[in-house]
């Protein structure tokens, strides 16, 4: 299986990174257009064709919310308290701690991160808001075009509540790392919308609805708590969009098919994976005094690094793909190797909302 990003891979001990540099970063977001050819298809059958998606956009529709009037912007975010746990949740104040650095560095070191991720997640979003663009033209169904045209919506509101709250908030909203902006223009790229729904849908959204879940657990602050909560409640009817589209999709796949979609998966979280936080870790690193290879040493050499490291992977995505048949033996023994699965291969953390709505 080709590894994606090989160019910009190299070893830490025995794992193997992905690791950008600032100059060709830098060259990644400069790239503002993105070719990205497109099937339009038509359907004359306007009524609905998956119950299912239908109900899923009926949910959509009543789950709408305002980004400007339904979030309490006065509410205070005080930057020089705790918002997040001092440990356990963020790397670097969780790192920092260990090495004895005094409660203000650490705090303000929660803070840089948490906005680094949630600029991250931003993007991620002006991203899914394209694809999802794409997806009303290419899917075959009305119901799926349907659902796909509420989620624009969707991701229109994420991108919108995440930048407001960063600018009004944190005062910063940080670049796309290169790592993501080369995977999700790869999405953006794809050719079917088969795959762009396995790729944002079900993978993207699948390590999101992990982020946020394990965020909001942690969040003490009511304003962070809320956003959070209302884009998470979004994301968990976009993963199941994703689920339940490629329920079908698998039970039509030929074995070939069935194998390019279960190795795209793993190359797509793998190389995420991979990066280990590098992107972040050489963002913030040097302000905070920490070299972010020796961070990543450190990380991958704990005696329990995957069942800390599988904790974001077991959380949705990986259960997911294992129920629709996209982890298999051929690549399980990947997952664990890496460090993305780890204990009952099914896991026990998917999300109420997106388990509810497979059934």
């Amino acid at each position: 299986m080709e590894k994606l990003l090989e160019d910009y891979r190299s070893r830490i001990g025995d794992f193997e990174v992905i690791e950008i540099d600032e100059d060709r970063i830098a060259k990644l977001r400069a790239q503002l257009d993105v070719e990205a050819p497109l099937d339009l298809h038509w359907t004359w059958n306007y009524g609905n064709e998956v119950e299912e998606l239908a109900a899923l956009y009926e949910r959509g529709k009543k789950g709408q919310w305002n980004a400007e009037t339904d979030v309490d912007w006065g509410e205070d975010l005080p930057l020089d308290e705790w918002f997040m746990p001092r440990e356990g949740v963020l790397m670097l104040p969780s790192i920092l701690t260990l090495m004895g650095a005094d409660e203000e560095t650490c705090r303000a070191a929660a803070a840089d991160e948490f906005a680094f991720t949630i600029s991250q997640l931003l993007h991620g979003e002006q991203a899914a808001l394209q694809i999802c663009g794409q997806l009303t033209n290419a899917c075959p169904t009305m119901d799926a075009k349907f659902y796909a045209a509420s989620q624009v919506a969707d991701e229109a509101r994420h991108v919108e509540v995440f930048a407001k709250l960063l600018q009004r908030k944190f005062g910063t909203i940080y670049p796309i790392g290169g790592t993501l902006k080369i995977l999700l223009d790869k999405l953006l790229q794809a050719p079917t919308w088969k795959t762009k729904t396995l790729g944002m849908q079900t993978l993207f959204e699948g390590v999101a609805v992990g982020i946020l879940d394990i965020m909001q657990k942690g969040s003490t602050n009511p304003l962070v708590s809320d956003v959070i909560r209302r884009v998470k409640q979004d994301e968990a009817r976009h993963a199941a969009f994703g689920i339940l589209t490629m329920r079908r999709t698998v039970k039509e796949a030929t074995e070939e098919e069935m194998a390019e979609m279960e190795d795209f998966a793993f190359g797509i979280l793998e190389a995420l994976n991979a990066n280990q936080q590098l992107d972040m870790l050489n963002v913030l690193g040097p302000k905070y005094g920490l070299e972010p290879r020796q961070v990543v040493q450190m990380a991958v050499g704990l005696p329990n690094f995957a069942e800390i490291n599988s904790e974001l992977f077991m959380h949705t995505v990986v259960p997911n793909l294992a129920r629709l048949g996209l982890i298999t033996e051929r690549t399980e023994s990947k997952y664990r190797e890496v460090g993305m699965m780890h204990g009952d291969r099914f896991g026990s953390g998917i999300d109420a909302d997106v388990q509810a709505s497979m059934h």
